[in-house]
Formats: structure tokens, C-alpha cells, sequence
């Protein structure tokens, strides 16, 4: 993309915390063409059985490249403003952060606040649209640049980016693919603002999905509904919350996550029904059809193969998994 003269040097925060928004910002620090004023992140949580603090990846990123990281428990506090305020940011951009931005922050920059969004706008609005693509079994997916506003993922759309969803598509390999497209997308939307070329597109507001956050429960799998759809939403779940299905035991259920599967079109019996078990995985009934599981793991087991599992577990042909 050519450079006018009155191209703009821009002076940039950058605001994320998972690791979707990685590439963005190594793009942006290798750029000649902005620096990046500072990054802000969440504080450091506890996690793990030990309750570690961990630092997110957007700010080991930070420390390693020398930036300026700020870590509020409230970005919209008027310390935090005031603190961003003082970098006199040209622009702010903003991927995956888990905060709301206030409108007092929203208005810092003179050339606005664009976020990278995980589709193709208005559709899968919210915090998992990843997922959401994938379980409604969409063929393409994608990145938007977005003007920032005070709704959620309600700004008018900078530019768009696509690409075609593979057979066995999971939100693990989704999110690495659109991280990497949405930093080429970003790329090209710095240059058309630089440029004082960047368009703002309203949203279609009769095409808007939303998606919400999702907890661990989201990944029980219902086995009444057809085979393509099930293994749609195992495929959407991985890796996190992870699909799985409840085994029935006497004293207590034990928990048993699904990652993959082979779809099954002649299957027959009651949905969750195991109808066999070999050398090839376990085969479940459902709505229609059946799903071969093929990788399985027990709650505090390892993963492993699932004809390897149920040797070890000695599963019944005939339980039915809830």
C-alpha cells in the first residue's frame, strides 16, 4: 500500500490479554512505521491447584519486548485514565482484553479505538465467536478491524478479512489461524488510518448473532441431537471447556471429555447408548446416527486413545452415557 505525504507516524497502546492478540503485537513492535506507547493488560490471577499468580500472555510478550505495561483492576478508574491520558496516544488497539473500555477511554486517542474481532461482524457479536462458528458449522470464518464504540462489537466495521474453515476445525486451531489474520488485518487497517484513508462501514443490525461467555457446563454434550451437530460442538469445545459426556456409576458419575470422533451415518440406539467398543474407539449412539470416539480422558487421568481407555475402564456395551 502506497504511503501519502501527509502519512501519520502513530503513537499506540495497545490493550489484550489472550493470546489471540500475540501476532497483532508483535506486529505492531516490529512496525517502523508506530510505536507502541505502553500495554495494558489484566493483573496477574491465581491459577492452577496451588493458586499461582500468572502473568497473562500479552504481558510476558510485553516484558519481553521492553514495553510499558499497566495492569489495572479497573481500566475506566480515573487513575487508570489519567495514567493513559498522559501518553497521548494517537490510537488505542484493542484484542481480546476482558474489560469493558469506558467512554472516557474511548475518547483518549484523536484517531480512535479499533479492535480486532474474532469474525466476520455483525455476525458472532460477544466473547466466544470462535466457538459459535464452529458449533453452527459455518464454512468461513474471519477477522474484523472495528471502530470502537460503547455497545458490544456495535462499531462501524474498518475492514474484514476471510478465510475457509478446514474439515476437522477446532476452536484451538481456529483461534491460532484468525491470531495470525487478524494481525495481517490490522497491518493493512494502521496504514488506510496513517493514510486518512480508513472507511467506517455501519453494521448490517438485521444479520447480528450474539455468543456469550462460556463456562465448563457449555461442553456437556446432549446425545439426542443428530451425529454432525455433536461432533460440531466437541469440535467447538476443544480445548477449552472441552466436550464431555457423564458415565453412570453407582456411587457416583465420573466425567469423561471427548476430543475427537469419527461420524457414524448408520449407527443405531438409544442416544449415548455405547453400542461398541474395539480396537477403533467407542461407538455412541445419537439423535441420528453415531459418533466413533477415537480420544478420551478421564477427569484427573491423561488423555489417551479411547479403545485404550475402555480396556482399562472395562466400559459395558449397552450403558448409556449422560
Amino acid at each position: 500500500m502506497s504511503l501519502s505525504a501527509d502519512y501519520q507516524f502513530m503513537r499506540i497502546i495497545f490493550i489484550g490479554t489472550g493470546e489471540i492478540g500475540l501476532p497483532a503485537l508483535h506486529a505492531l513492535t516490529k512496525s517502523p512505521d508506530h510505536q507502541v506507547l505502553a500495554v495494558v493488560t489484566q493483573p496477574d490471577r491465581p491459577v492452577g491447584r496451588q493458586l499461582k499468580l500468572a502473568s497473562s500472555p500479552i504481558k510476558e510478550a510485553a516484558f519481553k519486548a521492553h514495553l510499558k505495561i499497566f495492569q489495572p483492576e479497573k481500566i475506566g478508574a480515573v487513575a487508570s485514565v489519567a495514567q493513559l491520558k498522559y501518553l497521548k496516544p494517537d490510537l488505542i488497539v484493542v484484542a481480546a482484553y476482558g474489560q469493558i473500555l469506558t467512554k472516557e477511554v474511548l475518547d483518549l486517542p484523536q484517531n480512535g479505538c479499533l479492535n480486532i474481532h474474532a469474525s466476520l461482524l455483525p455476525k458472532y457479536r460477544g466473547a466466544s465467536p470462535i466457538h459459535a462458528a464452529i458449533a453452527a458449522g459455518e464454512k468461513q470464518s474471519g477477522v474484523t478491524i472495528m471502530w470502537m464504540d460503547e455497545g458490544l462489537d456495535t462499531g462501524d466495521i474498518l475492514l474484514q478479512e476471510t478465510l475457509s474453515l478446514k474439515r476437522r476445525e477446532t476452536a484451538e486451531t481456529l483461534h491460532d489461524r484468525l491470531a495470525k489474520l487478524g494481525a495481517d488485518a490490522l497491518v493493512k487497517a494502521l496504514a488506510l488510518v496513517a493514510n486518512g484513508k480508513a472507511p467506517r462501514i455501519k453494521q448490517d443490525k438485521t444479520k447480528v448473532t450474539l455468543t456469550k461467555k462460556l463456562s465448563k457446563e457449555d461442553g456437556h454434550i446432549k446425545w439426542d441431537r443428530p451425529q454432525l451437530e455433536i461432533d460440531a460442538h466437541i469440535r467447538a469445545m476443544t480445548p477449552w471447556p472441552s466436550a464431555y459426556a457423564w458415565i453412570p456409576q453407582e456411587k457416583d458419575h465420573k466425567m469423561l471429555k471427548i476430543f475427537t470422533t469419527i461420524v457414524s451415518r448408520r449407527a443405531k440406539g438409544k442416544p449415548g447408548e455405547i453400542l461398541r467398543v474395539d480396537r477403533h474407539g467407542i461407538l455412541v449412539a445419537a439423535g441420528v446416527g453415531g459418533l466413533l470416539l477415537r480420544e478420551v480422558q478421564m477427569e484427573g487421568k491423561k488423555r489417551m486413545h479411547a479403545a485404550e481407555f475402555a480396556r482399562g475402564f472395562n466400559l459395558p456395551v449397552g450403558l448409556v452415557l449422560e
